[in-house]
């Protein structure tokens, strides 16, 4: 990792960091919740080797990434992520035109909707674990959630301020982070009110084979250092964003696509995923759909348990382009 060049750029208001390798067509990585630039060092490496110059940011409220306002929530609406993502990309590639994007989890509802708003910028899109969510007008997404699985449910949990910071607070960010990314139950995830993690199934004792104690120190370090704060307003903000995104109902993601998840990945098993991703929905929606990947036997964090092929499947894919 030590040939990764790491930068801050003005972008949006913020000073965003972000880690770059390679030359050539640019590839940018977008990562998810609870991440950072990190979770794609195994990729930078692969495609940068391969003749393309990788950049992964902290996004706003991660990592080194600096001056977002993590007291407001409302700040962190799809609008201003989108926002800070087209601010870089201009800073970075001004000359480029379009640049190859690859996101997973979070990342992936973020580029979706970068894909939605400008899809000008996007010459071909990797996503993985997060499907495009249809746009539905009528329901508030929080208290849809709720009536699906009620008040426990981890996004549920996640909306108050501070409320769910306090239980993690005790616990600490290292084992807060080795429970989350260690998950591997496709079953939905809950944090009963005053339990914190303890309703979660201990992380193994060993670490999995793709996340040794060093990787996850970086992760806690940088955990350590921010808090989750400005990670859970993503969750914070979906109400907002949804209202705001309204004039977006039915529409269509025109970008040409590919779409990876694991075969144990918790948003695969959600209720109607599946017959959504594979009954002709998702395609309807994203017409320009060429590939659906269920890799076997991975669960969520698919571009660190299975970094290899993970890798290989976005060059098989970017390189026709």
């Amino acid at each position: 990792m030590e040939k990764i060049e790491h930068k801050m750029v003005a972008v949006n208001g913020l000073n965003m960091h972000i880690a770059e390798l390679g030359q050539g067509p640019t590839i940018l990585f977008i990562h998810g919740f609870p991440e950072l630039w990190y979770s794609w060092r195994h990729q930078m490496v692969y495609l940068a080797e391969r003749g393309y110059r990788t950049v992964a940011p902290d996004l706003r409220g991660y990592g080194d990434t600096t001056g977002a306002p993590i007291n407001d929530p409302s700040k962190f609406s799809i609008f201003h992520i989108v926002g800070d993502v087209v601010a870089l990309l201009e800073a970075i590639a001004p000359n480029e035109g379009k640049v190859f994007v690859v996101a997973h989890d979070w990342g992936a509802f973020i580029a979706w909707h970068l894909c939605l708003f400008r899809p000008e910028k996007v010459k071909a899109l990797v996503n993985l674990s997060v499907h495009y969510p249809p746009k539905n007008s009528n329901m508030n997404p929080i208290e849809g959630l709720k009536a699906l699985y009620g008040e426990d449910y981890y996004i549920c949990r996640f909306q108050v301020p501070g409320d769910i910071e306090a239980e993690f607070a005790p616990i600490g960010a290292k084992s807060v982070l080795k429970k989350m990314l260690t998950y591997r139950d496709p079953a939905p995830f809950y944090f009963p009110k005053g339990k914190g993690l303890e309703a979660i199934a201990d992380a193994p004792i060993a670490l999995s084979t793709w996340l040794s104690e060093e990787e996850l120190d970086y992760y806690a370090s940088k955990f350590e250092q921010t808090g989750f704060t400005g990670a859970l307003n993503y969750y914070r903000a979906l109400s907002i964003s949804s209202e705001l995104t309204a004039p977006w109902t039915g529409a269509e993601v025109k970008v040409p696509t590919k779409f990876i998840v694991g075969e144990f990945d918790l948003v695969y098993h959600m209720q109607g995923a599946k017959e959504y991703i594979h009954n002709g929905g998702f395609k309807k929606y994203v017409p320009l759909l060429e590939e659906v990947v269920v890799l076997e036997g991975a669960a969520h964090f698919i571009n660190q348990e299975r970094p290899h092929e993970i890798s290989k499947h976005i060059y098989d894919f970017i390189q026709k382009f």
